[in-house]
């Protein structure tokens, strides 16, 4: 439920792409310990998917890789925004991802995520398209990026539009700043909240959650590895999942943070959750769903 296509790609697939760049300088870009660091390991991967053909590829490893897993259901996040920023197109990028997802027996839905510190003009584009797409693969919208440099109030009009073509939203929010962003991404209309971890810091927050069952798309190993959280024991799983918020575990940019979708429920299992509590998570990522 929280997959980004562009963080599915590992040192030696980016080697691939690009062989200008050895592996020792790729393994070098993937090392950070802050959220910035992160978006700078993400741009350096986004700008070395240059073609189609580029995009494609990645999608067929990616979906290769969760075939192995035994996923059967994958809700994808395709940074449609980045493409916007780097001139080009979404439809033929689109096109291309969409194509290289039906190879497998792994069932695809897409979200186009416009990025929050591009502001809206971008986002309408990544809207306006996603909205055409609806009957070809696109299930939803969302804000990705740095939350602190991009305001979730920007994008409302945006949100607004796309409930009314018929597409659910989800939003980034609460990953590197506080409970007032995953606010600001409910009153727009997110339906789920990518991470959302910082809910755990108001009580009637996690009331609201809980009580309007929303859920929050936590990724683990992601927060360690951004400085979300300080550590895999202090991170607020256990809390948000005892306040009744409901979680689902997912991977965010496995090749980035070199995580498996079965790693994620180990790590979970480590904290402490039980087997009947990690199905629980396994039935909530089929619940709140979008397709």
């Amino acid at each position: 439920m929280h997959l980004h296509l562009e963080g599915s790609v590992d040192p030696a697939t980016l080697c691939l792409l690009d062989p200008s760049i050895g592996l020792v300088e790729a393994e070098q870009a993937y090392r950070f310990s802050s959220f910035a660091g992160f978006l700078e390991c993400f741009k350096f991967i986004a700008l070395r998917l240059r073609t189609p053909e580029d995009y494609a590829l990645v999608t067929r490893r990616l979906m290769a890789a969760l075939e192995e897993e035994g996923v059967g259901y994958a809700e994808v996040t395709l940074s449609a925004g980045v493409l916007l920023w780097k001139g080009l197109e979404i439809a033929p990028y689109y096109d291309a991802v969409r194509e290289a997802s039906r190879e497998g027996p792994v069932e695809v839905r897409w979200n186009l995520d416009a990025v929050r510190q591009f502001g809206t003009e971008g986002a309408w584009r990544v809207a306006e398209f996603a909205a055409r797409k609806l009957d070809d693969g696109v299930v939803s919208v969302g804000i990705g990026g740095n939350e602190l440099r991009g305001p979730a109030r920007w994008f409302e009009g945006v949100y607004r539009f796309a409930r009314r073509e018929g597409l659910r939203l989800t939003a980034h929010a609460g990953e590197t700043d506080g409970p007032a962003s995953v606010w600001a991404a409910l009153e727009i209309g997110a339906e789920r909240i990518g991470h959302g971890i910082r809910a755990v810091d108001d009580p009637i927050l996690l009331r609201y959650l809980r009580d309007h069952q929303i859920p929050l798309e936590v990724c683990l190993t992601s927060n360690v590895c951004t400085g979300a959280v300080e550590s895999m024991a202090s991170h607020p799983l256990r809390r948000l999942y005892d306040a009744g918020v409901p979680v689902t575990l997912s991977t965010d940019d496995p090749g980035v943070f070199r995580c498996t979708l079965r790693g994620e429920f180990e790590v979970a299992r480590q904290l402490g959750f039980s087997e009947g509590e990690l199905r629980g998570m396994v039935e909530n990522a089929a619940r709140f769903r979008f397709r």
